[in-house]
């Protein structure tokens, strides 16, 4: 992650400011910074999102293709993570230094949707123990300005929103063997319940308080963080901690409560924003990719 030096002054600068409850840039420690967010900016994929959070701007596409369902799971599809940490990003990523950041967030991807109930991974089964859709979402960092976990999980809520399936028949001939025939009509297709899909909210302890969204500057000053992933409902699905510091019982506890309460707001004003895209069809305006 891209590291910034301060000196022990602007330390100092910004943890008192997070006991007074106002940050460098005026928020609170409960505030997000304003979070832009632009589905089916990727034309070749099944569905996609941009989202930009501050400094920090993630690229999600998700491409659906057909594969073999697994064995200790017959009747069900999967889901695939990539991330790629682009070396434009930040120069740490240049050689070799993005991948252990890109298969740490691959993995907390992976635990966030371990759970049974985030996608209905049953609705991707087009035949038990032969046929089933795989999502392979590739997640891009372009740039790195803080709080990169909670801006991926956005993104890649907003990306399986986005996302659009073909339809699927089975036909069977007279001698049992199996013809799979996709729709060739682009409004034919399967969309993905997202309701139950988890965002992350990072709470780093800065002093004897914590903020959400934190800066690069923030980050900078902080000792331990708490990644929770909550439902739309403010159901805790994982958690984990980050960070060489510890963090005491009653901190963790407290936490716990804001990132629910967090959590749930952020899920509201997110799903605010895709159905408004939605509404607009395709009439909206595309900022685009390169936008």
């Amino acid at each position: 992650m891209a590291a910034v030096v301060l000196s022990e002054a602007e330390k100092l600068y910004i943890v008192h400011g997070v006991q007074e409850d106002l940050r460098v840039d005026g928020r609170s420690c409960e505030d997000y910074r304003c979070a832009e967010v632009e589905t089916d900016v990727v034309s070749n994929t099944s569905g996609s999102a941009r989202v930009k959070l501050g400094h920090t701007d993630i690229l999600v596409g998700v491409k659906a293709e057909m594969g073999t369902p697994k064995l200790e799971k017959p009747d069900e599809g999967y889901l695939e993570f990539f991330v790629d940490c682009s070396a434009n990003a930040t120069p740490e990523f240049e050689g070799r230094g993005g991948e252990e950041l890109g298969t740490e967030i691959a993995n907390t991807l992976y635990r966030v949707f371990s759970s049974e109930s985030s996608v209905d991974l049953k609705s991707l089964c087009i035949n038990p123990r032969e046929h089933c859709w795989v999502l392979y979402v590739d997640v891009l960092l372009l740039e790195c300005g803080g709080n990169l976990f909670d801006a991926i999980s956005i993104a890649v809520k907003a990306a399986l929103f986005n996302t659009r399936i073909p339809k699927v028949r089975v036909l069977e001939d007279e001698e049992g063997s199996k013809e799979i025939e996709l729709s060739d009509d682009p409004y034919d297709c399967i969309r993905l319940n997202v309701d139950n899909v988890p965002c992350i909210v990072t709470l780093s302890k800065i002093g004897y308080r914590h903020v959400v969204d934190a800066t690069l500057q923030e980050e900078a000053c902080c000792l331990a963080s708490l990644l929770i992933s909550v439902t739309s409902k403010g159901a805790l699905t994982s958690m984990k901690k980050v960070g060489k510091g510890s963090l005491d019982p009653e901190s963790i506890f407290e936490m716990m409560e804001t990132g629910k309460r967090v959590g749930k707001s952020l899920h509201v004003a997110l799903q605010k924003i895709l159905d408004e895209e939605e509404s607009l069809g395709p009439s909206r305006q595309k900022v685009g990719f390169l936008g």
